[in-house]
């Protein structure tokens, strides 16, 4: 499994897990990333966007089958945005979604020095593989979130990764 910056050919792919995901969770709901204008353009959005990235995991024959993103969310105080962290349901248990985070903590630790996310509570396996990767739990979400359906929130101090 290769992971990569996403591309336009990855988008169709991406848009189909996020979505997927979401409604196997009964999560396709106003307020959250399923509605988002630009989920079937990740790969413009990503690329127009200053200092953010999307990168997908990808098989041998270039299936796409997760993917997770840095954007700004108050990049004026220093914080990005942990976003859109989905994986196949046939490739999840597999370590997809933990190889998915290096490049994305590399990449906004060379840009920011926090990253915020914002999640359910009843995304159990999620929500664990945050705190093991040291994400602190937040009371209340940032005022700057965009996904006001959520419930859960992380802050991550970047200087304290290695």
């Amino acid at each position: 499994m290769e992971i990569r910056e996403i591309q336009s050919r990855d988008d169709a792919q991406m848009a189909t897990i996020l979505r997927s995901c979401l409604e196997q969770l009964h999560l396709n709901l106003p307020g959250t990333a399923y509605f988002d204008p630009f989920v079937d353009h990740l790969s413009e959005w990503y690329g127009q966007t200053p200092a953010a990235r999307y990168f997908v995991a990808v098989t041998d024959q270039q299936r796409v089958v997760g993917g997770c993103g840095v954007g700004p969310i108050a990049p004026d105080d220093g914080i990005a945005e942990l976003q859109k962290l989905y994986v196949d349901p046939s490739f999840r248990h597999h370590g997809t979604a933990t190889k998915l985070l290096p490049p994305c903590f590399d990449y906004a630790k060379a840009h920011y020095q926090s990253l915020y996310l914002e999640t359910f509570a009843t995304m159990t396996a999620a929500n664990q593989l945050y705190q093991k990767v040291g994400f602190q739990s937040l009371a209340a979400p940032l005022p700057q979130s965009g996904h006001g359906a959520c419930d859960t929130w992380y802050l991550m101090d970047l200087a304290k990764r290695v």
